[in-house]
């Protein structure tokens, strides 16, 4: 091998070096998506590579992000996530950053409603007392 091919080959392995980077981290994506989506079912919101985030120190074939994410209750989460192709989604700091909102009518409906369940359940309680 001649000295002058020397660093093309060192280029050549920094480009294939970068390409995995990329691949890894697309299937990254998908697999945090998958995961938010079928196993939370929530909506994955935005993600974001986090190589300092919490863990990162010793890990070797893990990548962090940092994620927002709405759950299936409608509440808004910021949470670190751990993620590689053998190890499968790990979440850690998981926390609500945004509660959903609640229309007021939507809340005295329901409080309406219990109330009429509970007026119907008292008057088979008193129809029972009578009879018995």
């Amino acid at each position: 091998m001649s000295p002058e091919a020397i660093p093309f080959i060192f280029i050549f392995f920094i480009i294939i070096a970068i390409l995995f980077r990329l691949a890894a981290g697309s299937f990254d994506g998908d697999r945090v998506k998958g995961y938010i989506e079928n196993t939370l079912g929530g909506e994955l919101i935005d993600q974001s590579w986090a190589p300092f985030g919490p863990g990162w120190y010793g890990e070797k074939d893990s990548r962090i992000y940092e994620i927002i994410y709405k759950d299936r209750a409608g509440a808004t989460h910021r949470a670190n996530v751990k993620t590689s192709m053998l190890s499968g989604v790990y979440l850690t700091n998981d926390t609500i950053i945004e509660q959903p909102a609640v229309a007021q009518s939507t809340v005295r409906r329901s409080l309406d409603e219990e109330a009429e369940a509970l007026k119907a359940r008292l008057r088979e309680i008193e129809d029972l007392k009578e009879r018995g």
